[in-house]
């Protein structure tokens, strides 16, 4: 598989582009390697849905931002759970950059357009929030959710729209000195479906669809974020009088963990000591997504020092990278002792192994004496 050319380069803009000049320079490509204009040209289609792609990322603010971070790793729809983009999703999507129809050219040259007539429609996008615990996080999960969505409706009758006699569009021919121009423009009536409801049953809305509690199996993969957005293709709301469904928006809502943190891929966990364990040492067992881990803590541990388990993190939802679990050892200072804890301390308190490095209180030392520490 060849790599991704570079969106801005596809367009032809630089990468401070502002979103405008974006929407022209994507006009300008799309006209060029245009289905109508190139027909039975596979490599002009090509080229026709890549612009579309780049123009997907390219005008939506938040993608933009990830792709410019990222680049094809994260920035297309691929790393982002969107879906192969195909001439339907194309023309249901940016019609209106042609000016209406699916078709820049018709509105010019009148006739003929293997895209101008019934404009297929696509359903609206659901979105809904899904929290997730750390665990599932790590091992990825599959949810079964309730979703309210509209479905076309039983017992619903259509008929050819009376306004554009069925071709979703209506057309104005224009005499001008250079002849004739044909101009074409949705279907104000039929919003393009090339027909309206007959007869609808109670319950069912004006488009004939009614509302369906669904439930639909959700498989996450390892690695998920907060605020992450997954889609599921065809799941959202059908469309009025047939066409593409819309998606299913899946909104990662993470809940924080009782115990560990994350950064990034890595998880964090603050460990607690006694004196007693970091001056001679012991073993003990620490909180893991799996279960728990028993570490070893060596004598003379010092606070601040961290432990670090590899392959104990969180796997990369974009690769095969897994992050570490990093262990900060905190020493806990006892705020009460009995009178016979004192003197078992007191007596211990001039031997030359319970003082401090000499050079402890100058700066930069525990930068220096990092390696001895960690």
């Amino acid at each position: 598989m060849s790599a991704k050319r570079d969106y801005y380069e596809i367009l032809g803009v630089s990468k401070s582009a502002p979103s405008e000049e974006i929407k022209k320079a994507y006009r300008k490509v799309a006209i060029q390697f245009h289905p109508d204009k190139n027909p039975d040209n596979k490599e002009a289609e090509e080229k026709f849905k890549e612009a579309a792609e780049a123009y997907e990322v390219l005008s939506d603010a938040e993608k933009r931002a990830k792709y410019d971070r990222f680049g094809h790793s994260r920035g297309g729809n691929s790393g982002y759970g969107g879906h192969e983009m195909n001439m339907d999703d194309i023309f249901s999507q940016f019609g209106d950059i042609f000016g209406g129809g699916g078709s820049p050219f018709e509105s010019f040259f009148g006739g003929g357009s293997s895209r101008g007539g019934r404009r297929q429609r696509k359903g609206s996008n659901l979105r809904i929030k899904l929290k997730l615990s750390l665990d599932e996080i790590a091992n990825g999960v599959e949810k079964k959710i309730k979703v309210n969505r509209l479905v076309r409706a039983e017992g619903v009758t259509f008929k050819t729209c009376p306004t554009c006699k069925g071709a979703g569009q209506i057309r104005k021919v224009v005499n001008t000195m250079l002849g004739q121009m044909v101009s074409a423009s949705t279907c104000p009536s039929c919003d393009g479906a090339g027909q309206t409801i007959e007869k609808r049953p109670n319950g069912v809305d004006s488009s004939g669809l009614v509302s369906k509690e669904e439930i639909i199996s959700v498989k996450i993969p390892p690695g998920v974020a907060d605020n992450m957005q997954l889609s599921m293709s065809g799941k959202g709301n059908e469309a009025p009088g047939g066409g593409i469904a819309g998606d299913l928006l899946i909104l990662i809502e993470e809940q924080e963990d009782r115990f560990l943190k994350r950064d990034g891929n890595n998880l964090v966990y603050d460990l607690y000591i006694s004196f007693i364990d970091a001056a001679i040492g012991t073993s003990i067992e620490v909180p893991a997504v799996n279960g728990k881990v028993k570490i070893k803590i060596e004598p003379g541990t010092q606070s601040g020092k961290i432990l670090r388990l590899r392959g104990k993190g969180l796997k990369d939802v974009n690769g095969y990278e897994i992050g570490d679990q990093l262990i900060y050892v905190n020493v806990w200072t006892p705020k009460k002792l009995s009178s016979e804890e004192k003197a078992k301390l007191e007596s211990l308190r001039n031997s030359t192994n319970f003082e401090p490095h000499p050079d402890a209180n100058e700066k930069g030392f525990f930068e220096r004496m990092k390696e001895y520490f960690n």
